[in-house]
């Protein structure tokens, strides 16, 4: 295994590298799925759960009510001008709707359970040393993990569980993390900084670490997510409480126009019968109570409100499998509606450190020779700074090679004196480092400091970049230009959230000079200079006063009170703790970009959610088509005008109308679980196109679908 550097805390390599994201995915409908989903969906029948969803709820009452009436109607006798087993059927499809729908929230719920059983077997019971009195130095005691509190420091060993959610205080190691993130590559955690923060069920590799307990037993940041994912704790979100209250409306609308075509269908019964003067009494179908239930179910939202539950679980889903844990559904929904990003600089929108691009001489002095003091100066320098300065020197000399004798001293970089260097026996020593503390050496030797030097040093910090100085002995040769790079395809990312209609704000430590620059270069819309906790805290509260919603990304405890702040706080994993707590979303990848996918995963839940309504109400459409005129067909002629669909007869048009309403259902289900793809566009283009695919589809999709099942049931002789 290659390790890295405590202070220098990043991913270190491992063997067994983690396969593609796609290949470890879950497929949509898992086989080992499908029973107990089946079996949940019987039970969700209770009554009691199902009074949750206001519209299945209907169904299934009508469904009760139809069986009852063809149990009167087989057990009394009674005669009618249709066959029973047209009763019988439609009362089948009634109960299909019903069973469709819980299915659809029951294989939703049992891919959250499949996550939360993988995550729950990395849970369990372990023994934890902790320090009696909390003091380091103390004697140990072991106990089970069950029995620790907040506060409590426990020391941990290479190959040992860390028993509980917690900070380090002393000492660094490398973490197997993959019970939670699915990592195969450890990471270094560490105490005093950002990367001090660890989570109970995850195993330390090397080293030893004191953790000081921050969670009590059954409140660890593991048990919370397996209380997430299974949906145990799955609220609803304010915009699916709102819709079911509409589509609650829509359905006591419905039934208040369909209890009175009992009546009317009657008196138009005796009316015509009189009319007529025919001895027995015209029938229609409308004075049959089954068939007004069948009426009912096709009008009222059976689709969406059969999907609306699947629809939110399946956005929680989506967002874990991006390796985002969202606390709530709330947190996933907000983020589709943000206005404003807040984007730090370092390591979001450039990579993180600072590169050489290129070596620019004073005058007297050549490129070759300042690049080539400049990569002595950096042969021994391992941070980025410097081996990125021995890149461009080799980049720019076809590969060549340099090498020390083994009688230089390097000279490492300190915060007294901001420079580093290499002394070479028999040569001048050479000095690379901020540009003043250069300044000063050479003017200690007895050099003198070229005129064009500082003119040089205005215009590269006027361009964003950073000047570095290179002397050797008392002469100074030039400036090297450290510039943050920008991450590949971080303008096409940005640009593509201004396409969604999102303002970007860049956050940064740099001067305002520079942060204007590299703004400029990122194409963000605003930034924040000299960045410091109030002034992020303040910048939120500012857009929200305004009605915008706002997200953020941060993993230190100085960005806890912006994530708090923010509609949307993403913390990242490799975070402090009070970070992750103040945060309504954890990445358990740590990716500083991933707020841009948490984003567009929550416009794809609340465009799969608009969509599928749309579909919904654009079917009834087709169903007034088929059902209105079977209804009268025998008491008010003049309705066959509208049968376009030329259906077998009226009880065809209506059992056909029911088992397309109730078929279409499970047809869905796949869409409302992967969701609808988003691209980013502009409001109205995507509501144009919401409206041609979904509106007019759900318009022309029940025409044919109709027409095909009363064509396969009169092929197989099952149409009266």
């Amino acid at each position: 295994m290659t390790t890295t550097s405590p202070t220098h805390p990043e991913v270190i390599a491992a063997p067994g590298a983690r396969p593609p994201r796609g290949a470890r995915e879950q497929r949509l409908l898992e086989p080992e799925m499908w029973g107990p989903a089946l079996k949940q969906a019987f039970v969700m029948l209770r009554p009691d759960l199902q009074w949750t969803n206001p519209v299945m709820f209907v169904v299934e009452v009508g469904a009760i009510l139809t069986l009852l009436f063809v149990l009167q109607a087989l057990f009394s006798g009674s005669s009618s001008q249709v066959p029973v087993t047209y009763f019988v059927a439609l009362d089948i499809w009634l109960f299909l709707t019903v069973l469709f729908a819980n299915f659809a929230t029951a294989v939703a719920e049992a891919r959250g359970r499949a996550q939360a059983e993988s995550l729950r077997r990395t849970r369990q019971d372990t023994p934890a040393r902790r320090l009696r009195g909390g003091v380091i130095g103390g004697a140990i005691e072991t106990i089970s993990s069950r029995s620790l509190g907040a506060g409590d420091l426990v020391v941990v060993s290479a190959s040992e569980v860390i028993p509980g959610d917690g900070e380090i205080e002393r000492g660094a190691a490398a973490v197997d993390e993959s019970a939670i993130t699915g990592e195969s590559a450890p990471v270094i955690r560490e105490s005093g900084g950002d990367r001090s923060g660890v989570t109970g069920g995850t195993v330390v590799l090397s080293d030893e670490i004191i953790v000081r307990i921050t969670a009590r037993s059954g409140e660890s940041f593991l048990d919370r997510v397996i209380a997430l994912v299974e949906g145990a704790v799955r609220q609803r979100t304010p915009n699916e409480i709102a819709l079911t209250l509409v589509l609650t409306a829509f359905t006591l609308i419905f039934l208040i126009v369909v209890l009175p075509l009992w009546a009317m269908a009657l008196n138009a019964e005796q009316y015509m019968t009189g009319y007529l003067g025919l001895a027995s009494p015209l029938h229609s179908l409308g004075t049959d109570v089954p068939t007004l239930v069948a009426l009912l179910v096709c009008l009222i939202p059976t689709t969406i409100g059969a999907l609306l539950a699947a629809i939110g679980i399946a956005g929680m889903d989506r967002a874990l499998r991006a390796r985002i844990i969202a606390k709530s559904g709330k947190a996933v929904e907000v983020a589709g509606d943000v206005d404003t990003v807040l984007l730090d600089k370092t390591g979001t929108i450039t990579k993180g450190n600072r590169q050489a691009t290129k070596f620019l001489p004073v005058a007297g002095c050549s490129a070759a020779e300042l690049g080539r003091l400049a990569a002595l100066a950096s042969l021994a320098d391992e941070t980025p700074e410097g081996k990125s300065i021995v890149r461009v020197y080799r980049e720019q000399n076809g590969g060549a090679e340099l090498e020390l004798p083994r009688s230089a001293e390097s000279i490492a970089f300190t915060a007294q004196t901001r420079m580093s260097g290499v002394d070479i026996p028999g040569a001048r020593p050479i000095r690379k480092g901020a540009v003043d503390a250069v300044r000063k050496y050479v003017e200690g030797l007895g050099g003198r400091v070229p005129s064009d030097l500082a003119k040089m040093v205005e215009t590269i910090g006027s361009a964003g970049a950073t000047p570095l100085a290179v002397a050797e002995g008392d002469r100074i040769f030039g400036l090297v230009v450290l510039e943050d790079i920008l991450k590949e395809g971080m303008a096409e990312r940005l640009d593509r959230l201004r396409r969604m209609g999102l303002r970007t704000v860049m956050i940064t430590g740099d001067n305002p000079l520079t942060a204007a620059t590299i703004a400029r270069h990122a194409g963000v819309d605003d930034f924040i200079a000299e960045a410091t906790p109030e002034s992020k805290l303040a910048y939120i509260r500012k857009e929200q006063a305004e009605g915008k919603l706002v997200a953020m990304m941060g993993d230190g405890t100085n960005d806890a009170p912006a994530l708090a702040q923010a509609d949307v706080g993403l913390a990242m994993n490799s975070g402090t703790n009070a970070a992750k707590e103040a945060g309504n979303m954890v990445d358990l990848d740590s990716d500083p970009t991933k707020l841009i996918e948490a984003i567009e995963i929550g416009k794809e839940l609340l465009m799969t959610r608009g969509a599928l309504t749309t579909f919904s109400i654009a079917n009834d459409v087709a169903k007034y088509f088929a059902i209105v005129p079977a209804l009268f067909a025998g008491t008010l002629p003049w309705l066959k005008a509208m049968d376009v669909m030329h259906l077998h007869s009226p009880t065809s048009a209506i059992l056909s109308a029911v088992i397309f309403n109730a078929l279409i259902i499970p047809v869905l289900i796949p869409i409302a679980l992967r969701g609808v793809k988003f691209r980013p566009v502009g409001a109205e283009a995507l509501l144009r196109r919401n409206l041609l695919i979904w509106g007019l589809g759900g318009v022309l999709v029940p025409f044919a679908g109709i027409k095909l099942i009363d064509v396969a049931m009169v092929a197989m002789n099952l149409a009266a």
